[in-house]
Order: C-alpha cells, then sequence, then structure tokens
C-alpha cells in the first residue's frame, strides 16, 4: 500500500474495503453504454439500414432517460437499497445490449437502447451515493476521486476495445455490453448493503463528520418522519439547491468540448481526425490522474470552495486554450489542463453532495444532483451550436467556433462560482 499511499495520500486503504472493491468493479462498467458505441456508430448505420443522421439517436434514446429517471431511481434505491438497485441496472444493461447484435431493426434497436438507458439510471448514480454510504469526510473524497480514475480508464479503454472488434464484424462491439452481467452477478451475490455499511470504527475514523453528528439526520425526521418530509425541507435549503444546480456545470464543458474537438482539430488546426482522437484521450488520461487528488485537496482546506472555484476555472482556462490554439500542440497543453481539472471539480461537486445529504435521503439527492448533471450534458452542445448559428454569418465558421466555446466557458464558470457563493454562504462547503 506504500505507492497507493504515496498517490492517494494517508486515506489509500479505503481500497481494502471489500464493497469499494465492488463498487469499483460496477464503476468499470458505467461508462459502457456510451463508450463502446460511439466510435463505432458510423459502422453501425449500414446493418440497421438508417443514415449517418439517425445512427446518431443511438446516442440520444439512450442519455434520454436518466434526465427523468435518476431521481426516481434514487428514491427506490433509499427505499429498497442500494445493492438491489445496482445488481438490477447492471444486468438491464447488459441483456439490452446482447440483443443488440441480434437484430437489424432499427426500432426495436433504439427499444434496446431506451431500456439501457433506464438501466444507466440504476449504476451510475447509485456507484455515488455508496461510497457516501461507506466512507466519510475526506476518506469519502478520496473514494469518489479513485472511483472516477476508474471511470476514466474505461472511458479510453472501450472506445479502443470497440475499435478493434469493429473489424472482425459490426456485431462484435456489442456483445462487450455482456461483460455488466458477471459484475451484476457479483454485486448481488457479494455486496453489503452499503446503507449499513459504515460501521463505528468508521465513523470515529471519520472524525464523527458524519451526516448524524451534524444534526441533520434527526432534524430531518424531526420535520417530518420519513423520507419525502426531509427531502422537502433539504430542498428549502438554499446551499444544497445550489449545489445541485451548480453540479451541471462540468458537464456543460466537457460535452461542449467532446462534440467540438475534432472541428477544432480538423478544421481549424489543419490535423486528423485521429489527432482529435488524441486531443480527447489526453483528457481522459490527464481526468484520471487528476481525480487522484481530490482527497488531498479536500484535507487542505477547511472549506470546499476554495478548490471547487478554483478547479472550475482552471477547467474554463482549458477549454479557452483549446478554442484559440495556434496548433495542436498548445491544445494539448489546453487538454491536458482541462481534463484534470474538470475531474476534480466534477468529484467534488459529487462529493460535496453526498456527504451533506442525510442518509434517509442521500440517493435521492444524489440522484437528483445527477439528473442535472445529465442536463448540463445535453445543453452544452446545444447551446454551443446555437451560437455557432448565430455567429457564422457575421463572424465565419471558424470564429464562430471559438466564440461558442468561449461563450460556453464564460457560461460555466460564471454559474459554478455564483452557485458555489451561495452554497459557502450557507455554510454548505465547511467541512
Amino acid at each position: 500500500m506504500s505507492r497507493l499511499g504515496a498517490m492517494l495520500g494517508e486515506d489509500a486503504d479505503v481500497l481494502e474495503n471489500r464493497n469499494f472493491q465492488l463498487l469499483l468493479l460496477g464503476s468499470l462498467m458505467s461508462p459502457i453504454g456510451g463508450s463502446a458505441v460511439s466510435p463505432v456508430l458510423d459502422t453501425l448505420a449500414s446493418p440497421y439500414g438508417v443514415d449517418a443522421a439517425r445512427i446518431s439517436l443511438f446516442m440520444a434514446v439512450y442519455t434520454a432517460p436518466a434526465i427523468v429517471l435518476i431521481p426516481l431511481v434514487g428514491l427506490l434505491s433509499d427505499r429498497i437499497g442500494r445493492r438491489p438497485v445496482l445488481a438490477a441496472g447492471l444486468a438491464l444493461v447488459g441483456l439490452a445490449g446482447i440483443g443488440l447484435p441480434l437484430t437489424t431493426d432499427f426500432r426495436v434497436a433504439l427499444a434496446l437502447r431506451a431500456l439501457q438507458g433506464v438501466g444507466y439510471c440504476g449504476i451510475g448514480p447509485v456507484l455515488i451515493t455508496s461510497v457516501g454510504d461507506i466512507f466519510s469526510g475526506d476518506r469519502e473524497a478520496t473514494a469518489q476521486g479513485v472511483r472516477f480514475t476508474v471511470v476514466s480508464i474505461a472511458l479510453g479503454g472501450f472506445p479502443l476495445l470497440a475499435g478493434i472488434l469493429v473489424g472482425v464484424s459490426w456485431r462484435a462491439p456489442l456483445f462487450l455490453f455482456a461483460a455488466t452481467l458477471p459484475v451484476a452477478g457479483a454485486v448481488w451475490l457479494f455486496m453489503n448493503e452499503p446503507t449499513t455499511e459504515r460501521s463505528e470504527t468508521e465513523a470515529r475514523t471519520d472524525g464523527g463528520e458524519t451526516e448524524e453528528s451534524t444534526g441533520e439526520s434527526d432534524a430531518g425526521e424531526a420535520a417530518g418522519g420519513g423520507n419525502e418530509p426531509v427531502l422537502r425541507e433539504l430542498l428549502q435549503r438554499p446551499g444544497l439547491i445550489a449545489l445541485l444546480v451548480g453540479r451541471g456545470t462540468p458537464g456543460l464543458l466537457w460535452f461542449a468540448f467532446l462534440s467540438y474537438a475534432s472541428v477544432i482539430v480538423v478544421r481549424l488546426l489543419g490535423g486528423t481526425p485521429a489527432g482529435a482522437g488524441a486531443l480527447v484521450a489526453v483528457a481522459s488520461a490527464t481526468a484520471g490522474v487528476g481525480s487522484t487528488q481530490v482527497g488531498r485537496l479536500s484535507a487542505a482546506s477547511d472549506s470546499r470552495f476554495a478548490p471547487m472555484v478554483g478547479t472550475g476555472a482552471v477547467a474554463g482556462v482549458g477549454v479557452a486554450v483549446i478554442a484559440l490554439a495556434p496548433s495542436l500542440l498548445v491544445a494539448g497543453i489546453g487538454s491536458a489542463v482541462f481534463g484534470a481539472a474538470f475531474s476534480i471539480v466534477l468529484s467534488l461537486y459529487r462529493s460535496t453532495i453526498t456527504t451533506r445529504s442525510p442518509a434517509a435521503v442521500r440517493g435521492t439527492v444524489v440522484s437528483l444532483g445527477e439528473s442535472v448533471g445529465r442536463l448540463g450534458s445535453t445543453l452544452g452542445p446545444v447551446l454551443t451550436a446555437g451560437v455557432i448559428a448565430l455567429g457564422t454569418a457575421a463572424l465565419g465558421f471558424e470564429d464562430a467556433v471559438r466564440l461558442a466555446l468561449i461563450s460556453t466557458v464564460v457560461l460555466s464558470v460564471g454559474l459554478s462560482a455564483g452557485c458555489l457563493v451561495v452554497a459557502s454562504r450557507a455554510g454548505t462547503l465547511t467541512d
């Protein structure tokens, strides 16, 4: 553990927790719905008998259910437990996924992708919430960072593997979804229910900084004695509302970057699609590294305000550098900065929302945050495209793209900072 300790700090022993190990296994599967499909979309158009525009629905129908269903699935996980919801989500993604290569009917395929989107609602948010169930304080922040690192590994690995397999058959990459089935089995058979995982020893190790020690849980129960009254009371807190709104800002930047990385490299810098792929890979790699330092950043400050505002601003600077870069090398530097800062601010948002939510409604609140995150991810490309459409006539396409990305940076950084100011004044960011 000495090498891990050097990388993660004194909380590296979170990796010894068996439940957390199973959560990391689930985290390895969580991005498969998008990352195993996006690099082979063009290849899938022909066997499904559609054009390139319609095949993009493969992604839309997968992401759309989460905007509405994530909060409902979070409420369900609060009532029946994390383990059954997580196992069911993984199983649904796998079972619907292996049906995709068995049909060439596009309507059936879209229905299967929508089912996968429903399954995802029981994976990503529940993984985040479960980490908060098991750990608290700086240990929870460290664990969230480690979890994000595993997700980053999958984000880079699945596209590469799918790109290789599609050379064998268009069906081959789609069978990757079968990998979620044994993970679902492992979660169901070997995972203890995370809501009852944290022991008295763990609470003492974390310095008693649990939601119970702050009195939030007791106050919530006094407010009404059930999950719904507790949730209503929580949602009247400006600090929590501000955090939930701010949670959408990292995705706003990330998906604007993903949507226009190829345009910047190919159209603005005269590069190749391979160069665009390398630009995204650099951001994914540094995101994996940056997320390992979340615990240290959290422990270094009494309040999370400074690290969250700072890393959010740095992420914006990284995207601005990419937008204005005169060469691929400079864009690569901007991508590296952006990826590291993005992963840190996203992990801190998730960690703060998780640890500031009473256990009785933690799944619901975290799921609301993830739903807002999905909304931000959807709005990023849409808003950027709107600015490009309006600005092209006056500025030309290239300058309109740059203006659109800079505008997205200003919106994301400004909104995030404003939300964090409100949360800080409400005392929500103080450990």
